[in-house]
């Protein structure tokens, strides 16, 4: 349970300091693909040659066909916008929601001890903190507390569709690409069928039969499926210290106690990390 050891509200408040935010590279999610496609390509070398499983036309089929059929699904600016958040599961903003919720909690005390104006001077500190940042400008602005909840709830839903639609675009992914691969799987039997006379191509006929499979069930279940389950945790937790943002900007702009904001976010808060700030 995370606990604020300072000794009183007035120390508490003197300086306001924004929790920490790191860019880290998600070791997570490098080990767990990479090290799966190290075990596999050793594999292939301890089994024999790996250019054998090199082969140009199988991989045309496999990863231009999934791009393109997956494009036709939604937009190219939809899978721009899938590849850049995407990146964002690799290389993200470490946030810890008790500290979120201690350092908005700092804000409303703040706010009601000296008054909204007293919290100008960390707005532009917080510009890490998209949400929380537009909520406080809004209150400086003079926006209602009413005002303010319906437009970040607005902001939050589309951040959620935003991630949502991502990880369709994964999902379909992953779901269009063991199709190709039997795609090109046919493509190379309907080659070797038609050319039975010719020794010399039953070789490359098959090599774009089996390897297109290869390729796709590769694809599908070491690429596109873990980057849609790892982009789901992050918008579960970007959304959980969202509402942490909403609630305290909505408290503050309507006046509220922060003991009642701190009983509101130990309610959204998992167990093992609700806050006993005025405790």
């Amino acid at each position: 349970m995370s606990t604020d050891t300072n000794s009183g509200p007035t120390e508490k408040t003197e300086f306001v300091r924004a929790p920490s935010v790191r860019s880290i590279v998600d070791i997570a999610t490098l080990f767990g693909i990479l090290g799966a496609f190290a075990l596999i390509i050793t594999a292939i070398v301890l089994g024999g040659s790996p250019y054998a499983f090199i082969d140009i036309p199988s991989i045309c089929i496999v990863i231009g066909g999934t791009f393109g059929i997956t494009i036709a699904c939604y937009s190219f600016r939809d899978v721009g916008t899938a590849f850049a958040i995407v990146m964002s599961t690799v290389f993200y903003h470490t946030r810890n929601p008790s500290s979120a919720a201690l350092h908005v909690l700092q804000l409303a005390e703040l706010s009601r001890r000296k008054g909204l104006l007293a919290m100008e001077p960390y707005v532009p500190r917080l510009m890490n903190e998209e949400m929380l940042h537009k909520g406080l400008k809004m209150l400086l602005d003079g926006s209602s507390g009413d005002e303010i909840e319906r437009i970040m709830q607005g902001e939050m839903q589309a951040a959620a569709r935003r991630h949502t639609r991502t990880v369709g675009v994964l999902r379909k992914a992953a779901e269009i690409s063991p199709a190709m691969g039997l795609i090109g799987t046919l493509v190379g039997l309907v080659q070797m069928l038609g050319n039975l006379s010719d020794p010399s191509t039953i070789g490359p006929s098959m090599a774009v039969a089996l390897l297109t499979t290869f390729y796709g069930a590769v694809m599908a279940n070491m690429v596109f499926s873990p980057l849609a389950s790892k982009l789901e945790r992050n918008t579960s937790e970007d959304a959980l210290i969202n509402q942490i943002h909403v609630m305290a900007a909505t408290s503050i702009g309507r006046h509220e106690n922060p003991r009642r904001l701190e009983m509101l976010l130990n309610t959204i808060l998992p167990p093992d990390q609700r806050i006993e700030y005025f405790g």
